[in-house]
């Protein structure tokens, strides 16, 4: 399916609006064109940690096509939400597909979901968004999220089911407004799923977003900030506890294109069986307008078993010196064998002792996530993950 001639007019229009060019090593300049994305090999960098084998062929167009996931929605009233065609001249305002599978779901969608939080609005309630898979074919999704100036919403994205799905979720916050999104992978075994997200951050505005992941055959998010002006901020918080067999990758890029602006990005993995795989990519881009820039980026994963593997990269590009600061840091280790002692020599059992570990390294991301409304789900969910190590995880 192409594009319309109305839709591809708005896109380029958004694109040479744009403040400058993405300049990252790491992330090359994107295009809505499926046939400017070369089919992955697994040489290049953005694809050489990913197993393509296990794509089901989303990545060379080999794929077959499935039922579409169910999409449910649980809106205040203050909330708009709208079924669109392709046409609508808002969508890929904000994403601009940078690989091929990001692209072929760009190509592929037919119908996407525009959420809006108006002006001056406070949501109390967070909006709920479901997405049900419906078998192994592939399908393909949208969202679009816009968060009007001086407005505060949450909005939590669940992932359930069985599906072969590739999405782009494209975010814009307005001037001075906050959005907290958080996105759950709570997929079944045998899910492949791979989802580009792009937040655009207004002026003093504040943007938290939250992934979650612990289901699935087949995990890949990546997620992108940039700033629409000075004083925007925005937290990227991820969890993700990977089993035998599955892998699970997290890819993450903050454009400071403006001056004053701010980042932190915080995610943490445990890791548990043979074959356990975890990747973790961060870049952070301080282009030379983006004087008096904050960031730090952070990532840190628990091998809690023999056999696991988690790579970790976290990377710096810096264009100017006039900043605020700037630093990364990633560890991976087994249990802290002082805590582990600490904790035994007051009597609680060894299991019992690795338990509390592996809480209290998740129950600070789960705090900062900050949602009351899916904190008890987030924390049964580590309990289950972790019991599975009892009787040797997944087969």
């Amino acid at each position: 399916m192409t594009v319309t001639d109305q839709a591809l007019g708005s896109v380029q229009g958004a694109v040479e609006a744009t403040p400058g060019k993405v300049a990252s090593h790491l992330h090359p300049q994107g295009s809505f064109d499926l046939a400017d994305h070369a089919v992955p090999t697994g040489r290049e960098e953005v694809w050489r940690f990913t197993p393509l084998k296990r794509l089901k062929g989303l990545h060379d167009g080999t794929f077959v096509a499935g039922p579409s996931a169910t999409v449910d929605v649980d809106a205040p009233d203050a909330v708009t939400v709208e079924l669109v065609g392709r046409d609508d001249p808002r969508l890929g305002t904000v994403l601009v597909p940078d690989d091929r599978v990001s692209a072929q779901a760009w190509t592929s969608f037919e119908v996407a979901r525009v959420i809006t939080v108006p002006a001056e609005a406070e949501i109390d309630q967070p909006v709920m968004v479901t997405v049900t898979g419906r078998g192994d074919g592939a399908e393909f999704g949208h969202l679009l999220l816009q968060v009007g100036a001086h407005a505060r919403a949450t909005v939590v994205l669940r992932h359930l089911g069985n599906a072969v799905r590739a999405a782009n979720v494209e975010v814009v916050v307005g001037d001075g407004a906050s959005l907290n999104l958080v996105s759950v992978q709570d997929w079944g075994d045998d899910a492949v799923h791979l989802v580009h997200f792009h937040a655009r951050v207004g002026r003093d505005a504040a943007y938290k977003q939250g992934i979650v992941t612990v289901g699935g055959n087949l995990v890949r998010i990546s997620s992108a900030v940039d700033y629409a002006g000075p004083g925007g901020s925005a937290e990227m918080l991820g969890l993700y506890f990977v089993d035998a067999g599955q892998h699970l990758e997290h890819r993450l890029f903050v454009d400071h294109n403006s001056p004053r602006t701010r980042s932190n990005v915080d995610y943490r993995g445990a890791l548990q069986g043979r074959g356990a795989h975890s990747v973790w990519i961060g870049d952070v881009l301080i282009r030379k307008v983006a004087e008096g820039i904050e960031t730090y980026e952070q990532n840190r994963n628990l091998v809690l078993t023999d056999g696991c593997q988690a790579d970790s990269v976290p990377n710096l590009e810096i264009e100017t010196g006039e900043i605020a600061g700037a630093g990364h840091a990633a560890t991976t280790g087994r249990f802290d064998d002082e805590q582990l002692f600490y904790l035994e020599s007051r009597g609680i059992p060894e299991d019992e002792a690795r338990r509390l570990v592996v809480h209290g390294f998740f129950n600070d991301i789960i705090r900062k996530i900050g949602v009351t409304e899916i904190e008890a789900h987030l924390l049964g969910t580590v309990e289950a993950e972790l019991a599975k190590n009892v009787t040797g995880g997944r087969s």
